[in-house]
């Protein structure tokens, strides 16, 4: 989909009941193209997924006009620091860090606690490390904890620029494992390729905790107003995490 078809595609106007929104209250939020349900979903159909409602939840309890933009992984952050997009989700202190040198980025309280880690084949779960010599990762993603071994050339990173087409290498024995997180594989073995327990996650393996949090550059309030109504809402924000199940094998 080209950029301008994607903009037109997806645009949110929230806070109905609410005076108009002014210009100033309208905001780009940069996304990924990519299907990463439950999480988040780039399609014709626009944006989906939790995060989608979410933020629909708190632009229309602010007022503000949310427009989002999808672009790939590695792109969304040139735009993100070149000033284009207001806000980035999903974002990480640890991410990017060498393009966020010398520049203050302000994150968000933490969105969702979240588990990077390696999807195998359950034939192939605890073997350890050294059995995995091929690795399957997202382009524009990176395989924490896996570095070294990579640096070293013990693994090779096979990319996908679709994380169902990842899943399938997994699941065909082309790559050794899937990286990702591990709510998003389960979703899709489950609701997309219909396949359920034939890829497990294996916490013996090197895998990453951590957190998604909503970023900006240029609208430091913007993003203090967002972490005021996650706390008041915060019940809220735990039945939509219930309903798109997006925290599951988190522990």
């Amino acid at each position: 989909m080209r950029l301008s078809q994607a903009f037109r595609s997806l645009t949110v106007i929230a806070g109905i009941g609410l005076a108009s929104p002014t210009l100033a209250d309208t905001y780009i939020v940069g996304v990924e193209n990519i299907d990463y349900l439950p999480q988040y979903r780039w399609s014709d159909q626009g944006y989906s997924g939790f995060a989608r409602a979410l933020f629909d939840a708190f632009a229309k309890a602010s007022g503000h006009t949310l427009v989002y933009q999808a672009f790939p992984v590695a792109r969304l952050y040139a735009k993100f620091l070149d000033g284009e997009v207001d806000l980035k989700y999903p974002d990480n202190p640890n991410w990017a860090t060498d393009g966020k040198a010398g520049r203050r980025v302000i994150y968000s309280d933490p969105v969702i606690a979240y588990v990077d880690g390696v999807n195998v084949r359950p034939e192939r779960l605890g073997q350890g490390v050294d059995a995995v010599r091929t690795l399957g990762v997202m382009r524009g993603f990176t395989a924490w904890g896996w570095l070294d071994r990579i640096a070293a050339g013990a693994v090779t990173v096979q990319g996908n620029s679709s994380f169902p087409a990842l899943l399938e290498q997994a699941l065909v024995g082309r790559v050794d494992g899937a990286y990702g997180n591990v709510a998003v594989v389960q979703h899709l073995l489950r609701s997309g390729l219909e396949r359920p327990g034939t890829l497990v996650f294996d916490p013996g393996l090197p895998h990453v905790s951590s957190h998604y949090h909503l970023s900006t550059i240029k609208h430091p309030a913007l993003i203090a107003a967002f972490n005021d109504w996650m706390k008041r809402e915060s019940a809220t924000v735990a039945a939509l995490k219930a309903e798109h199940r997006v925290e599951v094998g988190i522990r």
